[in-house]
């Protein structure tokens, strides 16, 4: 382990989970049968996103990130600006400057859009979604995946220390994601990438986000808000099963749909990745064509698959001419490489002090 392997690792990180939101986005609300029909199979290529889609009705290219990776990219900025250690005012003016900047702001998730109008109007972010004169939130608030899907940076930063990657994530679910689903999700995510970074296992980076999910549990029960509804753990243990079950790609796809789900919400979209990761045995085309072939939120779910396939294969790993188009069309707004060199310093340094 030297700095070059953990700078690879975050750089493929970045990459694959940008390749999958891509892949994706021409798919984002389809259905799977929908999918196979225009496709052929599997979304292995890269298409122009249609009217149909997000991505389409935002001016989206072929091979270019959608919001997701988006977001992404702007918190690794931000990490890397702050030396890795973002407080939470640090992450506020990291959102606000994706939003008045980005143009991919115009199609931003539920949860975060509500928390950006509050934040523009000067209103008390606590206030919304709040029932009536009490301080008690509607259970539909803060329960999408918005956290889970940019999160990844958080991980990349701590390779190895799934609590500091859990704390830093917890820092980014505020104001917008403050539940205990979406923070468990999200920590979820950051504890796999973060374990990603020093064992390349799979089984390894599975049993990180379980824990990560853990941990992340307990942190939304101390300082965020429990909600009523699906739990998190449970959803995901459960696509970890149907995964390790499953020999047949349309079969485990349309399994995951239906007991699972692939929407927008955390309990289901970020289990959904996780259990593309596993079923896919971390093969990196295989996870971001399955992922952006299972249907509904496709972007987000090869997204967060993306990051954590692309953490454990590195850089030599990836379909490189899916790269190369990828690379060709977002580099030069991203400047991914610059991202990868400012996290790999920040993530070595982290390491060696976890280390003395």
């Amino acid at each position: 382990m030297n700095q070059d392997v953990i700078h690879d690792r975050i750089l493929a990180s970045l990459s694959l989970a940008g390749m999958g939101d891509a892949l994706g986005a021409p798919t984002e609300q389809w259905t799977i049968d929908e999918i196979a029909a225009a496709f052929g199979g599997l979304v292995t290529r890269f298409e122009q996103p249609s009217e149909d889609t997000f991505a389409g009705a935002n001016a989206g290219k072929r091979a270019e990130v959608t919001d997701d990776a988006s977001q992404m990219y702007y918190l690794a900025r931000a990490l890397v600006a702050a030396g890795g250690r973002l407080d939470q005012d640090g992450w506020v003016n990291c959102l606000l400057d994706w939003v008045n900047t980005s143009p991919k702001a115009g199609f931003m998730g539920p949860s975060t859009a509500g928390i950006v109008k509050a934040l523009q109007e000067g209103a008390d972010t606590a206030s919304v979604g709040v029932i009536g004169r009490s301080r008690r939130k509607m259970t539909t608030v803060g329960i999408t995946n918005g956290a889970a899907m940019r999160v990844a940076p958080a991980g990349l930063a701590h390779p190895g220390h799934l609590e500091a990657a859990c704390e830093q994530a917890f820092v980014t679910c505020l104001p917008s994601h403050d539940t205990d689903v979406a923070v468990s999700a999200a920590c979820s995510i950051a504890a796999a990438v973060s374990q990603a970074l020093v064992s390349p296992s799979i089984d390894d980076a599975v049993a990180a986000a379980i824990e990560g999910g853990r941990i992340g549990e307990r942190l939304a029960r101390e300082r965020a808000r429990t909600v009523a509804g699906p739990s998190y753990l449970a959803r995901l243990d459960l696509a970890i099963d149907i995964a390790r079950k499953s020999d047949d790609d349309y079969a485990f796809m349309r399994r995951i749909e239906r007991l699972v789900g692939n929407s927008v919400l955390a309990a289901e979209s970020v289990p959904a990745a996780v259990g593309v990761l596993v079923y896919a045995k971390g093969d990196p085309l295989r996870t971001i064509a399955l992922a952006a072939s299972m249907g509904n939120d496709t972007d987000s779910i090869a997204t967060m698959a993306g990051a954590i396939a692309g953490a454990c294969a590195g850089t030599a790993g990836l379909p490189q001419d899916l790269l190369a188009e990828f690379r060709a069309v977002n580099e030069p707004e991203y400047g991914l490489d610059a991202l990868a060199g400012g996290l790999s310093a920040i993530a070595w340094h982290n390491l060696q002090r976890q280390l003395a």
